[in-house]
């Protein structure tokens, strides 16, 4: 599916503290992705707080982003849930609204075991009639999709893409070149933890889904480009350019940090959902000053 390449952009989902959407900030957040050109829009991602919202907000959010979109830009949603029948009827929602993909992670409060995670996966992408890209996020669920698994996953029909977490970046070639090795030709294979996510790009991997992609897409874009037209030392210049961000990113996590953003760049005023805590004084004072230190133009 060509719209599983390049960049995947995922903004955070603004709400009130009662969890209800706060549509006008979220459409301006796709507008700014929209006129940016990225490749998709990953909504209700971890940094879409999707497990913190309701079926019924979750569909809100979805409607207005697609609403918003129009037919410019696919939007890969997030359906994962605890229960497989909520999965399964929240891809079913998102498939009647027209989301393109469906993001699908093994969170569970119980730990489940390989069989378990590939019966889940496989009634969502069945029942629920989305195609599905496979989350692999053990940092938050603490599963891991083995190759033995991808593999079997990877056969399902409707089983279209993985989100594979970054670790050591010396580690990626080999990661991808294993990966490319067992999965069906077409299959997408992409990569999340920005910091390590250029380098994923140049060793040849299909997508970067970018948390700073969804609120800086314009310098995002620009890596991705630079590394599929084989300019590695430009697409590595701009990543360096970006490492007070990354630093950042690893202090505080990601999510912390682009609820911050938003408000510096005047793109909407929100908090993550409790008991997420908004970031002190003194943190949002080293965004700033990460901002300044930014190339002139990255930060708009």
């Amino acid at each position: 599916m060509a719209f599983l390449s390049g960049l995947s952009a995922f903004p955070i989902t603004p709400s009130d503290p009662d969890g209800r959407i706060d549509t006008k900030a979220l459409r301006k957040l796709v507008t700014r992705l929209c006129a940016a050109k990225v490749d998709s829009i990953g909504l209700l991602g971890s940094t879409g707080t999707y497990l913190y919202l309701t079926r019924e907000e979750r569909r809100r959010a979805l409607a207005e982003a697609l609403d918003e979109a129009g037919a410019q830009t696919p939007v890969v949603v997030g359906v994962g849930a605890l229960r497989t029948d909520e999965a399964v009827r929240l891809a079913q929602d998102a498939k009647a609204l027209g989301a393109a993909a469906g993001l699908l992670a093994a969170v569970s409060y119980t730990p489940l075991t390989d069989d378990e995670v590939f019966e889940h996966f496989s009634v969502v992408a069945r029942e629920g009639g989305l195609p599905v890209v496979i989350y692999d996020n053990p940092g938050t669920t603490h599963f891991h999709f083995t190759p033995a698994l991808l593999s079997r996953l990877a056969k399902v029909p409707g089983i279209v893409a993985i989100k594979n977490p970054t670790d050591k970046s010396d580690a990626i070639e080999s990661h991808l070149a294993g990966q490319r090795s067992i999965v069906p030709e077409g299959f997408s294979i992409g990569y999340s933890g920005d910091w390590n996510a250029t380098e994923a790009m140049i060793a040849g991997a299909d997508t970067w889904y970018s948390v700073l992609g969804g609120i800086l897409p314009e310098v995002c874009i620009k890596i991705v480009r630079s590394s599929q037209t084989g300019d590695a030392a430009e697409a590595r210049r701009l990543d360096a350019a970006l490492t007070p961000i990354w630093d950042l990113f690893k202090q505080f996590s990601s999510l912390r940090v682009v609820y911050v953003l938003a408000e510096l760049l005047e793109i909407c005023r929100a908090e993550p959902p409790r008991p997420v805590l908004p970031l002190s004084a003194v943190a949002k004072r080293q965004i700033v000053e990460a901002l300044e230190r930014l190339p002139a133009g990255t930060a708009r």
